[in-house]
């Protein structure tokens, strides 16, 4: 598949040019002008590329890519390293942070939906991009205690978990990643649980004060599952050799 053709697809599935972002989504780093094979992962580290390179493939497909607003534009140390190695061996790199969140069948937080047997599935229309915050049901009630150990169970993670109290809980607003910052929208909510990947020390305090539950279940863990979802759409529509790598990593 070309390369400009399968950039020009995802563009469109992912709808990224009509999402504000914090990076450029899409074709980071041009590589060879066909793909073939792809290897998809969290974040572009310096592993990921050298999984890539071992695996020969013509793509790296991420959520977390490079060039973020606000980061220094020079090509030093650690941005350098990884670029020579994708330009050494030819291989694309495309990105798509925000839009990989927010889809609403292939996207972090649906899958993760999923996975945790949610249901009646909605976005938080206040919130924007459309879902990047959503809220829903857990298919049937349940202890706190019980839900960390659903959450552990399907992410492989032991989630950090603030208990307000010991009634069954039913109601959750969740944002994969990063999203500490909605706990605040999701009091307003008046959901039972709001589930996210890190934590600050504000949250703490703002998940007592609001009597809301609080999980943070990794940031990498929750967000494991969108640019996979994606990369075995891409195998099934158009017959491509993709291939999710792990990187472990703890936070």
């Amino acid at each position: 598949m070309k390369t400009k053709q399968l950039t020009q697809y995802l563009n469109t599935l992912l709808n990224s040019d009509n999402i504000n972002d914090y990076c450029p989504n899409g074709l980071q780093v041009e590589g060879k002008p066909e793909i073939g094979k792809i290897i998809t992962g969290v974040t572009a580290s310096e592993r990921l590329i050298d999984a890539a390179i071992e695996h020969q493939a013509d793509a790296i497909l991420v959520h977390h890519g490079y060039f973020w607003k606000g980061e220094s534009q020079v090509i030093t140390g650690l941005k350098k390293n990884r670029l020579a190695k994708l330009l050494k061996h030819d291989i694309n790199l495309l990105a798509y942070h925000l839009p990989i969140d927010v889809h609403s069948d292939l996207g972090n937080n649906a899958v993760l939906a999923n996975l945790l047997g949610i249901t009646n599935v909605v976005p938080v229309e206040s919130v924007k991009p459309k879902g990047v915050l959503m809220q829903g049901k857990l298919s049937t009630p349940m202890s706190i205690d019980q839900f960390g150990q659903l959450v552990n169970s399907k992410l492989q993670r032991e989630p950090l978990i603030n208990a307000v109290n010991n009634e069954l809980v039913s109601t959750i607003a969740w944002c994969t990643g990063g999203g500490q910052g909605y706990i605040d929208v999701a009091a307003e909510l008046g959901v039972d649980v709001f589930l996210t990947g890190e934590a600050s020390e504000q949250t703490i305090h703002s998940s007592r004060e609001f009597g809301i539950h609080f999980v943070a279940a990794g940031h990498h863990a929750t967000e494991r599952y969108g640019v996979k979802s994606v990369g075995e759409h891409l195998a099934n529509e158009f017959g491509l050799d993709v291939q999710f790598v792990d990187i472990h990593n703890p936070v």
